[in-house]
């Protein structure tokens, strides 16, 4: 037995499923979680010693990589004066003007994971409007709040339950489920739900039910929809955020959101989560205003400090966006060639990607969920047992960062080639 399946068999013991989010458990591909010890660039090394090409990068957040030295050389300098003190710190300043200069929100309020940022933005939706009602897409997670878990993708999808129990059928009514990328589905909801609608919520690259690039109009027709029924229109960004261009989707797509969130990129791998707007909607939140929201380690200075190292990298070096849309072609352009004869989809956009074993086009929810997840395991298995950790669920992303290399990605290709022959 190895060291992660001795691991599992005593996590199972003390942690619901032996694991702390239920993704990692990997029961949708009938295996064991390897149990990471080390990572270093763009590999991660588990506890029995097996090297691998990281394909995940702690689900996003690692843009520059495993141990970044500008990163954790301020992690480590930012340790030694303290781990918490529950009082401002200059670091959380120079993050929020950092943030605020590189996405075009006028003010924002640091948090800590992408959940909490979500879960804010709606209370101040609903309290700057004195409606309601949220609009979410079928497919897209924003994180585990009640409000958000109903027709959920991410973990909730991979495991066939995309509604909890738990969450109360009074909050769950007032949320309501449109199809991603149809506007008409959304116009539909609005028209039935007059002067309720406080918020229409969206991940501008849906990417927990599998990446699903927004198409053409759709984000420009969201942000016209909502001005005319006066609803707020929020841009999930915990994933694309700072991923797909320093502005994040708002800057890649050219539509902006009247709030975002983030998470995950700006804590570079530490836990932390914000969410920003206008100065009009943000001055709502407490202490200038009545909507209410606290925590005792929000703006905690450990994860300010790395999220500053890895942002300042991004903004100065606008050239790695560039890398890694070009390094996003050719993986992309790799796998179908690799996979060209089997039923595949390969959805990309910028260094998010994933590969859906289905016939049809993956424009939304419903031909996700066509992807034949058989095979999928067999995908995931060929990578590891080849030295490739990626995505144990078909409706997850694959995220590049700039430590790839080429050869790196040449060799994921070859991996491909030849699981299925």
């Amino acid at each position: 037995m190895t060291r992660s399946e001795q691991l599992f068999d005593a996590a199972q013991r003390v942690l619901p499923g032996g694991v702390n989010s239920p993704v990692r458990a990997c029961r949708s591909v009938g295996t064991y979680p390897r149990f990471l010890d080390r990572g270093l660039g763009s590999h991660v090394w588990d506890v029995d010693g097996n090297e691998y090409i990281d394909l995940i990068g702690s689900w996003g957040p690692l843009i520059l990589g495993h141990c970044r030295e500008e990163v954790e050389r301020a992690v480590l300098d930012a340790v030694k004066k303290g781990l918490s003190f529950g009082a401002p710190t200059a670091a959380e300043v120079e993050m929020a003007e950092l943030v605020c200069q590189m996405t075009g929100v006028e003010m924002v309020r640091m948090v800590n994971s992408g959940t909490e940022a979500v879960m804010s933005a709606l209370r101040l939706a609903r309290g700057a409007t004195g409606r309601s009602k949220i609009i979410k897409f079928a497919g897209c997670y924003h994180g585990h709040s009640d409000s958000m878990l109903v027709k959920a993708g991410s973990g909730a999808l991979t495991g066939g339950a995309p509604d909890s129990a738990g969450v109360p059928k009074e909050i769950a009514g007032d949320t309501l489920t449109a199809s991603y990328n149809d506007l008409a589905s959304v116009e539909g909801l609005l028209n039935a739900n007059p002067g309720q609608v406080a918020a229409v919520i969206v991940e501008p690259v849906a990417a927990n039910m599998g990446v699903v690039p927004p198409q053409p109009g759709f984000l420009q027709g969201l942000r016209k929809l909502c001005d005319e029924s006066g609803a707020l229109l929020i841009f999930d960004e915990v994933i694309t955020g700072f991923r797909l261009a320093p502005g994040g989707a708002q800057e890649y797509y050219g539509v902006r959101a009247d709030l975002v969130t983030y998470g995950k990129i700006i804590g570079g791998g530490m836990p932390v989560g914000a969410y920003g707007g206008s100065r009009k909607l943000m001055e709502l939140v407490a202490p200038l205003g009545p909507v209410y929201q606290a925590g005792t380690l929000s703006g905690n200075p450990v994860a300010m400090a790395a999220g500053l190292a890895q942002l300042r990298i991004l903004k100065n070096n606008p050239e790695i966006y560039t890398e890694l849309e070009r390094k996003g072609a050719l993986l992309e352009e790799g796998l179908k060639d690799a996979l060209s004869g089997i039923p595949v989809q390969v959805n990309r956009v910028g260094s998010l990607l994933t590969v859906f074993f289905t016939e049809q086009p993956v424009t939304g929810y419903d031909q996700a969920r066509s992807s034949d997840l058989t095979r999928f395991r067999q995908w995931y298995h060929g990578l590891l047992s080849r030295g490739i950790y990626a995505a144990p669920s078909q409706f997850e992303a694959l995220f590049l960062s700039s430590a790839h290399t080429d050869t790196e990605i040449r060799r994921i290709i070859a991996a491909a080639g030849e699981i299925f022959q």
